[in-house]
């Protein structure tokens, strides 16, 4: 799995050495794409929470499996910029707003291109799926987002 990284570098990114290779594998869990007419797409997502986890993302990664992401949680609803940097597989990019549903998809975006791919507006996370699979599964603007990482804190 290839990742996209985050443009907005903390102060706290800045003092850390530029990715050489792939990251081990982040904690999975268990998230749900469902659309209008009800059906539901399962998959596989890791959970980048760290600044590290999220700048390395999936970059280096020669594979992503159709039904296994990778799940950017933003510690607050902001504007998501991403990139292709050091990513070796088109990703569909899928942004997710406050109501958890998807508010934008960037689909098939181009390997280890720097072009900025946005959110065009605040998310409160950024999904990568394997280049294709929303065509694929049907996916679009509107559908809801299910996943423990994505419950509002108490």
């Amino acid at each position: 799995m290839v990742t996209a990284a985050p443009l907005y570098v903390s102060a706290q990114e800045q003092e850390l050495p530029e990715p050489v290779q792939a990251q081990p594998k982040l904690p999975v869990e268990k998230l749900t794409i469902t659309s209008a007419s009800g059906e539901a797409h399962i998959f596989s997502a890791e959970i980048a929470r760290t600044p590290r986890q999220q700048q390395v993302g999936e970059m280096f990664r020669t594979h992503i499996p159709d039904n296994e992401g990778m799940l950017f949680v933003w510690s607050y609803p902001q504007q998501s910029d991403m990139w292709m940097k050091n990513t070796l597989v088109p990703l569909d990019i899928v942004f997710i707003g406050a109501d958890n549903r998807i508010q934008a998809i960037a689909e098939n975006t181009v390997p280890q291109s720097l072009a900025h791919i946005s959110s065009h507006g605040p998310a409160v996370a950024t999904l990568e799926l394997a280049g294709g699979v929303t065509a694929r599964l049907g996916i679009v603007v509107g559908d809801k987002v299910d996943a423990a990482a994505l419950k509002k804190k108490s």
